[in-house]
């Protein structure tokens, strides 16, 4: 099989042995595979794959169609159409996965919107609704909202009846995000547009200080992106006075029972809303495989609306 493959922090398009699927694992032909920040690390040697999974083959979510069944297996048939989240491989012609992690795609979707939206979809529901428990009414901040999970959270946010705010760096992104269900503003200033119940944490560490100024009271801040910084400062009387939370969480290092759990989630509550068309993934540019080299450098330029997709 052909794989984008990462030599010499570069990406390259190399032959590699096609994998074969284990016991409860099924091999999936990939159509579309997102491009995500973890991705951009890996390539830099700064993200290894977590044990088991290609070291030398990144992709974190995929869709496509399910070509033989291993072992035990029982989920899926071949030619089922499934998309999932895996700890790497995903950006090839083939990819194994375990059942679990698997979820059916949604009627109507297409293969490009299908590959990007696992994992951030994945990770906004994680986020928002079972670590910071977000509710109806509650006033929520996104930073980054122009990025692929900033873009799934404005819309889950919106879905789940809460009041979205997204701080979008470029002004010339501003009016897309907004059409997403958020008021998007400036990323500088940004506590003067609170009090904020849930604050979702996409950039990193310049951001800590001036969050706990927009929080409100009993607020959660959820911080699942560093890209800016990892480390900063913190007024531990402001967190206390405000009787305040800071979370922090990864995804694609946990176990197969958590990644399974979350995936039932997201079938349940969330897949149903693409089907309805009230949810979508904004697709910035689709790659086909060949040209991965191209969608990792316009991933790095920035300035895009949602996803980055390499197509098989």
């Amino acid at each position: 099989m052909r794989a984008a493959t990462i030599r010499d922090r570069e990406i390259v398009i190399e032959e590699h042995p096609d994998p074969t699927p284990g016991s409860g694992e099924v091999l999936v032909r990939v159509h579309a595979a997102g491009l995500n920040g973890a991705d951009m690390m890996q390539r830099r040697g700064l993200y290894p794959a977590p044990p088991g999974s290609p070291q030398d083959i990144p992709g974190m979510e995929l869709a496509g169609e399910v070509a033989a069944v291993g072992e035990g297996a029982e989920r899926f048939q071949v030619g089922d159409r499934v998309m999932g989240i895996v700890g790497g491989g995903a950006q090839a012609e083939l990819v194994t996965a375990h059942e679990r992690v698997l979820m059916g795609v949604p009627d109507g979707l297409d293969w490009a919107p299908a590959g990007g939206l696992p994992e951030v979809f994945t990770t906004a529901h994680d986020a928002l609704f079972t670590q910071a428990g977000l509710r109806p009414g509650e006033r929520l901040l996104v930073h980054g909202g122009a990025g692929g999970v900033g873009t799934a959270a404005i819309q889950l946010g919106r879905a789940s009846g809460a009041r979205v705010t997204a701080t979008v760096h470029r002004e010339e992104l501003r009016e897309q995000v907004a059409a997403l269900g958020a008021e998007a503003i400036p990323a500088e200033g940004f506590a003067a547009h609170g009090p904020f119940d849930v604050i979702l944490e996409l950039v990193g560490a310049p951001n800590l200080s001036e969050n706990l100024q927009a929080l409100d009271t009993g607020g959660r801040i959820v911080v699942i992106g560093v890209g800016a910084g990892a480390k900063a400062e913190i007024n531990l009387l402001a967190l206390m006075g405000k009787r305040a939370r800071i979370h922090g969480s990864t995804l694609r290092a946990r176990p197969l029972e958590e990644k399974a759990l979350a995936a039932r989630h997201l079938e349940r509550e969330v897949l149903p809303l693409f089907v309805s068309g009230d949810l979508r993934v904004p697709v910035a540019e689709a790659f086909a495989l060949e040209e991965a080299a191209a969608a990792y450098e316009r991933f790095a330029a920035g300035g895009k609306l949602g996803k980055i997709v390499i197509t098989v």
